[in-house]
Formats: structure tokens, sequence, C-alpha cells
């Protein structure tokens, strides 16, 4: 159980993040681990994964790599049932981080592109979900977040695929929210907006990108990795037991500002 004199402590409980490597999902990970959580790190670079537990256990939390592919539905299976191995492992939280981008025109987009897109950033989702779901249901308790985008809720020229993936995970949020909340399983999701990862290297670095987003959002400027994890924390904590079908944008106030 969690300690409810710690506000959102998360000591006792057992998570999974996706896309745990690196970025956004590193710092959801810290931040777990930081609260008392065991967290388990997926993604599919084994060495990346092994510094990225170094990089929990320096934030003073506990963590193990879980290489496996998202977008494999029997290694999802397998990987997650073997958490419930009998010792109460069993997942509590399951934060579905990783992600995909394909930045093209719908001209130059085939089904073969956007299927690829799918599989990743909505496909993936659904499987992970289910596969989790049983062991949370077997609890009576269960925290399922998504990190969908801002993209989820407003389009740019270029980005249709993303765009349209995005949605059908907020889509996924709501439909698995109301079809699990019987069991004692909320499931909510995160959009960030714009954050300066190292995915983003390039649009960081360039003044135009940066001197536009100062001008289109609130707070007039690019969000830092470890500003993601805070409401993450929050929904997967017993303080936000009442929460579910949620999307909060992370965003600097981009989707409140026009």
């Amino acid at each position: 159980m969690s300690d409810p004199a710690v506000p959102f402590s998360l000591a006792g409980r057992t998570a999974l993040v996706t896309g745990a490597g690196r970025g956004l999902g590193l710092e959801i990970a810290k931040s777990l681990g930081r609260g008392g959580a065991l967290v388990y790190l997926g993604g599919r670079d084994l060495p990346a994964l092994d510094a990225a537990c170094d990089a929990v256990a320096g934030a003073g939390g506990r963590a193990r790599p879980l290489p496996f592919d998202i977008t494999d539905e029997s290694a999802v299976r397998a990987v997650i049932d073997d958490l419930d191995d009998g010792d109460g492992r069993g997942l509590d939280i399951l934060v579905n981080c990783a992600g995909a981008r394909d930045r093209r025109p719908l001209d130059d987009l085939d089904a073969q592109a956007v299927r690829a897109l799918l599989e990743v950033n909505l496909v993936a989702g659904f499987t992970l979900s289910r596969a989790a779901a049983p062991q949370m249901r077997a609890k009576g308790r269960g925290r399922i977040v998504h990190v969908t985008s801002i993209a989820g809720h407003v389009a740019r020229a270029g980005d249709a695929a993303y765009t349209a993936s995005k949605a059908g995970l907020t889509g996924l949020v709501r439909a698995s929210a109301a079809e699990l909340g019987a069991d004692g399983i909320t499931v909510n999701a995160v959009a960030p907006g714009y954050f300066a990862t190292e995915a983003n290297r390039a649009m960081v670095d360039d003044p135009q990108v940066t001197g536009w987003l100062a001008q289109r959002t609130s707070l007039g400027r690019w969000g830092q990795p470890g500003e993601i994890a805070g409401a993450v924390r929050f929904l997967v904590s017993d303080e936000a037991a009442y929460v579910t079908g949620q999307v909060i944008a992370v965003d600097g106030g981009f989707l409140a500002r026009f």
C-alpha cells in the first residue's frame, strides 16, 4: 500500500513505463521511482535502458530494464505476464510513453506509412492496456496513463498521420476509462506540448521556431523534460482515485491561447 502520510506516494506499487530509455519517458520513470514505485523500463535498446536504470537509481528510485517491442503483441503479453509471478509484483501502474513520428504531407504518405505509425502510437496502447488490465482487475485497482500530444486536439499541415494517431489514442483513453472503471482501474492521459527533448533538438536550436513558440505559448518558452512528470505522478497516485477519462495538457498554455 502507498503511504497516506506522503502526498502522491507510490510506495509498494509496481510500474511499467514504455519509451523509458530517454526523454519524457525517462523523466516520468525517475519521478515514479522517487515516489517509491519499483519501475520497469520498457524499450527496444537494452544499453539505453541500462543507462536509464542508473539514472532512476541516481534520482533515488529503483528500476529494472525490460526490453521488448511494443508493436509485437506476443512480446507485450509475455513481458507483462512475467511480472505477475506470484510474489505480488503484478502491475499497478502502466504509463505508455513510447511513440513515433512521421512528418510528411498527405501526398507523400501511403497507407503502409500510416499503418506503421498507427501500430506504435495507437494499436500498441490498446495492446498494452489489454495485457495489463487482468492483473489490475485482480487487485481491484490500477492506473493507466497514455502520453498523447496536443496534436490530438489541434492540427498542423504536413503531420496528418501523427495527428490522426494521437487523436485516436485520446479516444482510446475515454473508451477504456468507461469500460475499466467498474474494475477500479482509471485511465487518463497527458498531452505534452513543445518540450526541449533530444528528439526536438533541431527545433530547439532553430531561433525561428523558438521565437514563434515564445509568442504562441502562454508561458513563452519550451517545456523542460522533467516538467511532464508531475502530472503523471498525480494521475497514478491515490490522490487521483476519482479522476478517469481525462486528458491533461502539459503545454505551457498552448491550447489555451490563440
